[in-house]
C-alpha cells in the first residue's frame, strides 16, 4: 500500500499562509516594541529616582552637619506623596569610627522597613533593579568631602501597571488586526479559487462525458487564464484526433467487411473439407502469436523506455536549440526585409548561433555516443575464433591497460591464478568482461579514495573455468540486484550511465561464451560475482 498523503486545497493554504505570516509579524512586532518600551520605562524610573535621591543628598548636607534629625525626619515625610519612594535611609559618618551609621529613615505607608544597607553601599552605587524594587545609594558631600550617604528604594507597581494594561491593547490590536486579515484573505482566495475551480468543474464535465467540445471561460488572472488557453487547445487537439479516429474507424471497418466477403467466397469450398485441421492449426497459431507477441511487446516496452529515457534528453536540447536558432534566424530575415538590420543584431545573431550550434552539437553527440552503445548490446559477438588463452597473462595485461584508472582510485588488487593456467576461449570476450567489472568497480564501488581492494579468484575444474570477482566498494542495493543484469539499470542517471554495461557482461558471457554469471548474496561488503565457464580444452 503507498504512503497516505495529507491533502489540503488552495484557499486552506492561502488562508492559513497569510494568517500564520501576520501574527508572527505581529507577535514579534509587539514583542520586540513591549521590551524596549518597558526598558525605556524602567530607564526613566531610575533616572528619577537618581534625581530624588540627588535632592535628599542636597537637602541632608545642613542636618548631617549639625545632627539635625528632627528637621531631616520632617522634610523626608513630604514625599509620602511620591507613589515611586517606598524607603529611604540617611546613614551619618561616625567621628571616631569613619564608617556609615543611620541617621534617620522614611517608609512609605503600608510599606515595611528595610534593613539597614551600611554593608552594600559599595554595590548600591549602581542602581539596582529587582523585579518589583529599585535601590540605589548616593554620597552626601559638602566642600568635597562625604558627609554620609542616602539610600532611596523606589517600587515597580506602576511599571506592572503599566506592562499588564499594554499587554491587553496589544492582544486586542492583534485581534482586531488578525479579523481584518481574515477577511482579506477571503477575498483573495476567493478570487484565485474561483477560477480554479471553474476550470475543475470543467475538466469533470470533460472527464466524465466526453464532452471534447467545452471550452474554458478566460479569467483576469493571468496565470488561471494561460491554463484555461492551454487546456482549450488540448481539447481541440483531441476533438480533432478524434474525429479523424472515427473516420479512419469507419474506413476500416468498411475494409474488412470487403475482405470478409471475398476471404469468404474464396474459403467456402475448402472450409468444409478441412474445418477440424483448421481449427486446429488455428488454435496453435494463437497460442504461439500469443507467446512470440508478448515476448516481443516485453523487449520492446523496456527497449522502448529504456532509449527514450536516454536519448529524450539530448534529442530534446537539440531541438530546443534548433528552434530557438530558427526563431532567431525568423527575426533576422524580417530585420533584414524591413531594411532594419543593424550590426549589433547581426553580431547577437552570429553569438547567439554558434552557442545554438554548439548545443546542438553537443547533444546530437551525445545521442549518437548513446546509440553506439546501444549498437554493442545488438552486434554478434560470435565472430571471433577460440584461441590459447592464458588467463594469469590475460588479467595481467587487463590490469595493466586500466592501470590509470585504478591509481586514481587508490586500489590495491589481488590475483589468484595458477601462472601455467591456459584454456580455449575468446580473449577478446572475457577482456571486455572484465574490463567492465573493473570499470564498474571504480565508478560505482569505490566513492572515495580510502582502502580500495579488489580480489579476483581463478579455479579450474573438470570442465568448467570458475572465476570469482570481489571488492570491498559500497556494493549493490536491493532495488538493483534483482534487475542488475537487466538493460538500462543504472544508478548514475543523468550523469552519463546508460545502464547497459552488466546487460553487456551477461550477453557475452551466457551467449558468446556459452557460460553463466550470478551477484552473490553471501558477500557482507562490496560486490561479488561467480562466472562459471565451459572449458573447451586445457593445455
Amino acid at each position: 500500500m503507498g504512503k497516505h498523503t495529507t491533502k489540503t486545497s488552495i484557499r486552506k493554504v492561502l488562508i492559513s499562509a497569510v494568517m500564520l505570516v501576520t501574527a508572527l509579524s505581529l507577535s514579534l512586532s509587539i514583542s520586540i516594541s513591549t521590551y524596549l518600551d518597558v526598558k525605556e520605562q524602567k530607564k526613566l524610573i531610575v533616572n528619577k529616582l537618581q534625581m530624588i535621591a540627588e535632592i535628599i543628598a542636597f537637602n541632608a548636607q545642613i542636618t548631617l552637619i549639625f545632627d539635625d534629625r528632627k528637621t531631616e525626619e520632617k522634610r523626608l515625610k513630604s514625599f509620602n506623596k511620591v507613589e515611586l519612594v517606598k524607603n529611604i535611609h540617611i546613614y551619618a559618618i561616625d567621628d571616631v569610627t569613619n564608617k556609615p551609621v543611620f541617621f534617620t529613615s522614611y517608609n512609605a505607608s503600608k510599606t515595611p522597613p528595610v534593613p539597614l544597607k551600611v554593608n552594600e553601599i559599595e554595590t548600591l552605587k549602581e542602581p539596582k533593579v529587582s523585579t518589583d524594587y529599585v535601590e540605589l545609594i548616593i554620597p552626601v558631600e559638602y566642600e568635597g568631602k562625604v558627609e554620609g550617604y542616602v539610600y532611596v528604594r523606589g517600587g515597580l507597581e506602576r511599571l506592572s501597571q503599566y506592562i499588564n494594561q499594554k499587554i491587553l491593547v496589544d492582544i486586542a490590536l492583534t485581534l482586531i488586526v488578525l479579523i481584518l486579515v481574515l477577511f482579506v484573505a477571503r477575498a483573495i482566495q476567493k478570487r484565485i479559487a474561483n477560477p480554479i475551480d471553474s476550470l475543475s468543474i470543467m475538466l469533470q464535465d470533460v472527464s466524465k462525458n466526453h464532452n471534447y467540445s467545452a471550452r474554458a471561460t478566460k479569467s483576469d488572472i493571468e496565470e488561471v487564464n494561460m491554463l484555461a488557453n492551454n487546456l482549450n487547445i488540448m481539447l481541440a487537439r483531441t476533438q480533432n484526433q478524434l474525429a479523424r479516429h472515427q473516420a479512419d474507424k469507419l474506413e476500416i471497418k468498411q475494409l474488412n467487411q470487403n475482405l470478409e466477403e471475398k476471404v469468404n467466397q474464396r474459403t467456402i469450398a475448402l472450409r468444409e473439407a478441412n474445418q477440424e485441421l483448421l481449427n486446429t492449426l488455428e488454435r496453435m497459431h494463437q497460442y504461439q502469436n500469443q507467446i512470440v507477441e508478448n515476448e516481443k511487446m516485453a523487449s520492446l516496452g523496456q527497449m522502448v523506455a529504456g532509449v527514450a529515457h536516454e536519448v529524450n534528453t539530448p534529442i530534446g536540447l537539440g531541438v530546443t536549440g534548433s528552434t530557438l536558432l530558427r526563431d532567431k534566424l525568423a527575426d533576422i530575415n524580417a530585420a533584414f526585409e524591413q531594411k532594419t538590420l543593424t550590426s549589433k543584431q547581426l553580431e547577437r545573431f552570429i553569438h547567439d548561433g554558434i552557442e545554438n550550434l554548439d548545443l546542438i552539437y553537443r547533444n546530437l553527440n551525445r545521442a549518437a555516443e548513446l546509440i553506439s552503445s546501444f549498437k554493442k548490446v545488438a552486434v554478434s559477438q560470435d565472430v571471433e575464433v577460440s584461441s590459447e588463452v592464458n588467463i594469469n597473462k590475460l588479467f595481467q595485461a587487463i590490469i595493466s591497460s586500466m592501470r590509470a584508472e585504478i591509481d586514481i582510485k587508490n586500489v590495491t588488487w589481488q590475483l589468484s591464478c595458477s601462472e601455467k593456467l591456459t584454456v580455449r576461449t575468446k580473449a577478446g570476450l572475457l577482456q571486455q568482461v572484465f574490463e567492465q567489472l573493473l570499470s564498474n568497480s571504480l565508478i560505482h564501488g569505490f566513492l572515495d579514495l580510502k582502502d580500495n581492494q579488489i580480489y579476483i579468484q581463478v579455479e579450474q575444474h573438470s570442465q568448467t573455468l570458475e572465476i570469482i570477482y570481489q571488492d570491498n566498494g559500497v556494493g549493490v542495493s536491493n532495488a538493483v540486484k534483482k534487475r542488475i543484469f537487466d538493460p538500462f539499470v543504472t544508478t548514475k542517471r543523468g550523469e552519463g550511465g546508460s545502464g547497459l554495461g552488466m546487460h553487456l557482461v551477461y550477453n557475452l558471457i551466457t551467449q558468446a561464451l556459452g557460460g553463466t554469471i550470478i551477484l552473490s548474496d553471501d558477500n557482507k561488503k562490496g560486490t561479488e560475482f561467480i562466472i562459471t565457464l565451459p572449458l573447451k580444452g586445457v593445455i
